[in-house]
């Protein structure tokens, strides 16, 4: 009994066989296979020796050709068979030869047909072809798969299908060579299908998977052949499990439904009717055409003329360019038109546009470029007309007429440029061109205004910098309200000079609002930082001030401190007005909001000096132990209390120097000055002084005495040098003098016991020794009147003694 089952399942009509197939699948009893089987189908060229691979492949008994009556048609339609020994249970198909003589050049439907419907219900389909036909185009069936792949995508849900390629009578050319040429082949059919949307990006590993055997020439090594099909029926074993040939496919039909979907799938084919091949006539005139183009191409590229404008349009926009390739390339067509005159007419046109088409294709990079030198001069001959304008016009008027104008131009340009063949879309390039030109006039709109509003920002700077230092130096009630003023003037006429210069830029109004608020801003942080500059050199302006107004009177001329001066007075008055110069200087008041600044620092820096300021509540709070002031926002603070607290403790230590000098200069001042007793005094010596001076006028001894004693005490008192000792306090005086009191007399005593003792000498030598005795003791006068006077401007440990300028 035959085992393998072969029947006719499509004859050569295109008649599905029902009844064929329903006996086919009791007999093999496909239905109680489930998923477990696959399906197997070859196709390739007539007499290529399908049927014979398949026999010796699967144990089959398909028909074989008698290569012994010659070659030609021996299988039919298509025939179906059980595989033999081979598990799961795979079913066979031999499809009808491709290129046979006996259907002749048009007739290709069923060829297309049969091909279609393997892909559509196999697992496995084997492309028999010979190692000469690879890199052919008919013979590598390349058309057929191209337009089976196509209508497969519009037609079904494609499937993973296993396209194992089987090259006969292979060659001494490795295998390793062939196979990257029918991957890359199958590629380029694979990428040249339209395909639905859904499938556009979709890869050829999605549906297919490509693999290549080579198979060694039957005829001529019989045995070897053998051993390769051997071999390669051992892949067949277990196909569907994983990693064997059709281990990855999907969307398979359950056994029992294999005759009614495989009827279902032949139906749709054939009512199909874009499988129809063209005639050989058709086929003739498409290579014929096709290789006309091809030369007209190779002569459009070798032409010098052409080649001379490809080449001075990468450097340069070369006028006339349209008019001149466009009669290149009407010549060219031309030349096709008369040598593909007598092909099929519908080949002929299409041919035809695919020539024109790769004519502009080599030309579009060369008119592209052109475009782009077009633009790029357009653009800067705009710049260059534009500044030019703006020494005339306005900057939006000139910055309009410009555009318009050199748009204009770029529209004759493109015009010249304009080829007859193809109406290429400029609007890109001109767009671009627009913003360009957009691009410089906002970038020399920017730096205009930039330089307008630095001019009216430098003017109200100058404007406001050196009024506002002077007020905040002069630090009265009316310093803060003066600069709101003087602000307030000087950027409302800024923001006018602004806004009457802005009006040829034809701002909208949001922009100008802006702008006219920036310089405001401006004007504001000219006087903060001002004010802040100000307030880092509070210190000095406070000590400035005290001293201007404490040692100046209010005619501005020196004080001298005769002693009639209130001291005292004088130096409330100076710390009041530094203090109002830190008040001033404590804040930022560009806003007319009243604060207690002032009140604040007074009391607690002024007040809190006086003696009668008592009250525990005043001595227990401090309202300078603080960060912020009341009712002042933290940015507009420039001084905070505490801070104010630290600068006035360094203002009085720094300033009481000059007020400790003061008082020293107007006592010595008095003591200079008061050099006799008082009235009193004068009267009381003189009454009760009445009797000694009575005494001293009738004993005139008595002022001898008293004379001498005088000279003994100031002698003591030089050599002793008792006011310098004095001057370092009482005790350590006393102490001195009691270890110094008995040398000094000793001394003396020596002294005039040495000048007694002297021999006499001449008189000219006795009358220098008369005189040398006086010198020395005006010497020592001298020296006393030098000492006294020195010690009224000497520092003791105890504390400084200074004396007027009046009494030095």
């Amino acid at each position: 009994m035959d085992a393998c089952f072969s029947t006719q399942l499509i004859d050569g009509d295109g008649v599905f066989n029902v009844s064929g197939l329903e006996h086919f699948m009791k007999e093999v009893r496909l239905g109680e296979c489930g998923l477990s089987y696959a399906v197997v189908s070859i196709m390739g060229p007539q007499s290529s020796g399908k049927s014979t691979l398949l026999n010796h492949l699967f144990g089959t008994n398909f028909r074989e050709m008698d290569a012994f009556r010659g070659r030609s048609q021996t299988t039919k339609g298509i025939w179906l068979a059980k595989a033999q020994n081979i598990e799961p249970c795979t079913l066979v198909m031999d499809l009808e030869g491709t290129d046979g003589r006996e259907r002749g050049e048009d007739d290709t439907a069923f060829e297309k047909q049969s091909a279609l419907f393997a892909l559509a219900v196999s697992d496995i389909v084997l492309i028999n072809m010979w190692c000469h036909d690879i890199g052919r185009e008919q013979a590598a069936n390349k058309p057929l798969l191209k337009t089976v792949f196509q209508v497969m995508m519009r037609l079904f849900s494609p499937r993973k299908t296993t396209l194992l390629f089987v090259i006969r009578d292979k060659s001494r050319t490795p295998l390793e060579n062939l196979e990257p040429i029918l991957r890359e082949d199958i590629q380029k059919i694979w990428d040249s299908v339209p395909k639905p949307h859904a499938h556009k990006e979709t890869p050829l590993s999605e549906f297919f998977d490509v693999q290549v055997v080579a198979l060694s020439s039957y005829e001529e090594k019989e045995e070897l052949f053998k051993q390769q099909v051997s071999d390669l029926r051992d892949r067949f074993q277990h196909s569907i499990a994983p990693g064997g040939l059709a281990g990855d496919r999907r969307g398979v039909v359950p056994a029992s439904g294999f005759s009614f979907s495989s009827q279902q799938f032949w139906k749709v084919i054939k009512e199909n009717k874009d499988l129809d091949l063209p005639a050989h006539k058709v086929m003739v005139a498409t290579v014929r055409c096709e290789e006309i183009g091809n030369e007209k191409v190779a002569s459009f590229t070798a032409d010098e003329e052409w080649q001379q404008f490809e080449e001075a349009v990468q450097h340069d926009y070369c006028p006339g360019f349209g008019k001149k390739i466009s009669s290149l390339l009407d010549r060219c067509l031309s030349e096709y038109d008369m040598e593909a005159i007598y092909f099929d007419e519908g080949v002929r046109s299409s041919k035809r546009q695919q020539l024109e088409s790769k004519l502009l294709q080599l030309v579009n990079p060369a008119y592209q470029s052109l475009m782009g030198h077009l633009r790029t001069k357009t653009l800067e001959a705009f710049k260059e007309s534009f500044d030019k304008a703006l020494e005339k016009e306005g900057f939006a008027a000139a910055a309009r007429d410009c555009t318009q104008t050199f748009l204009e131009k770029f529209d004759k340009g493109s015009e010249d440029a304009a080829i007859q063949q193809v109406n290429w879309d400029t609007s890109k390039v001109k767009d671009k061109l627009k913003r360009d030109i957009e691009a410089h006039v906002a970038s020399v709109r920017a730096t205009k205004l930039s330089e307008v509003c630095a001019k009216y920002e430098a003017q109200l700077t100058k404007a406001l910098a050196e009024p506002v230092e002077a007020l905040l130096d002069s630090a009265s009630e009316d310093t803060w309200p003066a600069i709101r003023k003087l602000l307030e003037r000087e950027t409302k006429a800024a923001v006018i000079g602004l806004e009457s210069a802005v009006t040829s830029f034809e701002l909208d109004e949001a922009t100008e609002k802006e702008l006219l608020m920036k310089l405001e801003k401006h004007g504001k942080s000219v006087v903060e930082s001002k004010a802040k500059e100000e307030a880092g050199r509070v210190l000095i302006r406070m000590k400035d001030r005290f001293s201007t107004l404490f040692s100046r009177d209010a005619d501005s001329m020196p004080r001298v401190w005769t002693g009639k001066e209130d001291i005292k007075a004088i130096t409330k008055t100076a710390r009041s007005a530094s203090m109002k110069l830190l008040s001033t200087m404590a804040a930022i008041r560009l806003e007319e909001d009243g604060d207690n600044i002032e009140n604040t620092l007074s009391l607690a820096l002024v007040d809190a000096g006086r003696p009668g300021t008592t009250d525990r509540s005043i001595q227990l709070s401090d309202p300078l132990a603080s960060s912020s002031w009341e009712r002042v926002p933290e940015e507009k603070t420039l001084i905070t209390p505490v801070q104010c607290k630290n600068l006035w403790r360094q203002f009085k230590a720094e300033t009481e120097y000059t007020v400790t000098q003061a008082i020293a200069a107007q006592e010595a001042n008095k003591r200079n000055n008061n050099w006799l007793p008082p009235p009193w005094a004068l009267a009381a010596m003189a009454i009760l002084g009445f009797n000694e001076f009575m005494t001293l006028l009738r004993n005139p001894l008595y002022l001898l005495v008293i004379f001498v004693v005088y000279l003994v005490g100031k002698a003591i008192w030089v050599q002793s040098e008792i006011g310098r000792e004095f001057q370092h306090g009482f005790l350590p005086a006393i102490l001195s003098l009691s270890t110094k009191f008995v040398p000094t007399i000793m001394n003396i005593l020596k002294r005039l016991a040495d000048e007694g003792q002297r021999p006499a000498a001449a008189p000219e030598r006795q009358r220098e020794m008369e005189l040398q005795p006086k010198s020395t003791r005006n010497g020592s006068s001298y020296s006393n009147v030098t000492s006294a006077g020195s010690s009224s401007v000497t520092t003791s440990e105890i504390g400084p003694e200074y004396s007027s300028p009046v009494a030095q």
